[in-house]
């Protein structure tokens, strides 16, 4: 039976509009009746998440920068892992090689070389918030994340396999999107975030379900006995799930909580 559902934010918890659909907040509802913990994890940071805590009556920690920081819904800090120093650099270098636009977050700070780059302007709306313009990284220490950002998504998923393959052993690299390559601390990936809760619940795998729908959501996938990909979601996530559910923008969240979580739960 399971007893916590984790959940990615954008392209599944949300729609492509960025809003939260009325079948979803009710789908939430039924969980914490069915006495079902829900949470959710995101590449977003902490700020970026403070507007689904209210319509959501989220109780549970908030895993932001795929794990990067947990927080309570208060703001308070549980756990951090940051990028470490001496690899920033390497990392920033490695994507400019690549051509990407760089954003660097660091503690509540979201600083930008270039303020009308690539997906600012969205960005901004998005987390509800707007970035911190610097002239350079020198010196950036205490990072909970990269991204290398550019709209040539082939780019983004090329600079992703060179930066596992020349840092692997330092940062955790992987797409939060087709166009954003999120670079964190190792242990700082979603599939670590379900084996904090399982462990913050004292749950076994088979107690948790995970719903996501980028490669980077994969890593979840394999720390639950349920695994649920959107519709929206690429071919290699779906066939890396056990169930695959409706996209984000005809209720697959809401559809998931119904046909394959609470379906038959007395």
């Amino acid at each position: 039976m399971i007893r916590l559902v984790l959940s990615d934010v954008d392209g599944t918890l949300i729609r492509s509009d960025k809003s939260l659909s009325g079948r979803t907040i009710d789908a939430v509802e039924k969980l914490r009746d069915a006495e079902v913990h829900f949470a959710i994890t995101s590449g977003r940071p902490p700020r970026g998440m403070e507007m689904l805590i209210e319509p959501l009556s989220l109780q549970t920690p908030l895993a932001a920068f795929n794990g990067g920081l947990i927080v309570e819904p208060s703001m308070e800090v549980l756990a951090e892992h940051t990028v470490p120093d001496e690899i920033v650099g390497r990392v920033v270098e490695l994507l400019e090689s690549f051509g990407l636009s760089i954003w660097v977050y660091r503690g509540s700070d979201w600083l930008v070389l270039d303020p009308d780059g690539p997906h600012v302007a969205k960005e901004s709306t998005t987390v509800q918030f707007g970035p911190t313009v610097v002239h350079d990284f020198d010196g950036a220490t205490h990072v909970a994340k990269i991204v290398g950002v550019s709209d040539d998504h082939d780019t983004v998923a090329r600079a992703a396999q060179a930066t596992r393959a020349a840092l692997g052993d330092h940062v955790a690299a992987w797409r939060s999107q087709p166009y954003y390559l999120d670079v964190t601390h190792p242990e700082a990936n979603k599939g670590g975030v379900a084996q904090y809760l399982a462990s913050r619940y004292r749950l076994d795998v088979d107690e948790i379900a995970t719903i996501g729908d980028m490669p980077n959501d994969v890593l979840m996938f394999a720390h639950a006995g349920l695994s649920i990909a959107m519709g929206n979601a690429s071919d290699d996530v779906q066939k890396a799930a056990r169930r695959v559910t409706t996209s984000n923008d005809a209720d697959g969240f809401a559809h998931a909580v119904d046909e394959f979580i609470l379906r038959g739960r007395s």
